[in-house]
């Protein structure tokens, strides 16, 4: 739930290079990337790690569980009409070794995961009161997808979910 300013502010680097910088469709530098131009004030705002090279910007690798992910995206939204952005989901696209070892380290921490999802594909996830963190498997299996998902503090009214899910497949 860290606001996107005071997690700018911070300055915590979780990325390869070192260098980077977290870069939001907010920024201009975004578009270096491949994300779309948005205003501060829309809806969902989506950042990823980059640094910059004599080319321009470029991804960096976030890194996840001391290994480099291969995709990742950040996503902030307002709680409320004028609030700050807040941090509510992160996702990141890990080789399977990195999300076996996930797998055990989360169960190991929080008990064994729920089981959704196709069994060839299965789907685990640890839901709390607070957050989801979900580990999927990729049909080729070289892959996972790792997203931790914050809930709500409060109850959002049904159209803001429906503008959160459009807003979030607009970004990719």
């Amino acid at each position: 739930g860290i606001t996107l300013t005071d997690l700018r502010e911070a300055n915590t680097v979780r990325a390869t290079p070192h260098e980077s910088a977290l870069v939001c469709e907010t920024d201009v530098a975004g578009g270096d990337i491949g994300m779309p131009f948005k205003s501060y004030a829309s809806l969902t705002i989506a950042c990823r790690w980059a640094h910059r090279t004599p080319q321009g910007w470029t991804p960096s690798h976030a890194v996840v569980d001391g290994v480099p992910a291969s995709e990742h995206v950040l996503r902030f939204a307002h709680d409320s009409a004028g609030g700050p952005l807040r941090l509510y989901e992160m996702s990141f696209v890990v080789d399977a070794a990195t999300a076996f070892d996930l797998r055990d380290l989360l169960a190991a921490r929080y008990g064994a995961p729920h089981m959704r999802g196709d069994p060839e594909l299965p789907l685990l996830e640890w839901d709390n009161a607070s957050s989801t963190i979900t580990i999927c498997l990729m049909p080729n299996g070289g892959h996972a997808t790792l997203t931790y998902l914050l809930k709500p503090v409060s109850p959002r009214a049904k159209g803001i979910e429906r503008a959160l899910k459009i807003s979030q497949f607009d970004e990719g």
